[in-house]
């Protein structure tokens, strides 16, 4: 899982735990970390291309980064104003 959701907690380097969290519990936040990650990756592509239109894809895919970056720590303010279940201890 980590792998999936690294991009999203190293922007977000105080949340970690949150971001992982939330990960586990919602398929919808962890495509979106997903798809952060991918947006990450298609940028830096663009920033090492050699083609024309580098400058131009690279910064398409600098606002879509931070409008999913956005959209990311919208959903963990939200998750974090929601408390969570208590969680039973393990019996042993």
């Amino acid at each position: 899982m980590d792998q999936k959701i690294e991009a999203a907690q190293r922007r977000f380097p105080l949340r970690k735990r949150a971001i992982e969290d939330l990960a586990v519990r919602d398929e919808d936040f962890r495509s979106l970390c997903i798809d952060f990650a991918d947006a990450e990756r298609a940028a830096l592509r663009w920033e090492n291309s050699d083609t024309p239109k580098r400058d131009e894809r690279r910064a398409e895919y600098l606002v879509l980064v931070n409008d999913l970056a956005k959209e990311i720590e919208a959903i963990l303010d939200t998750a974090a104003s929601i408390p969570l279940p208590a969680r039973r201890p393990k019996s042993q």
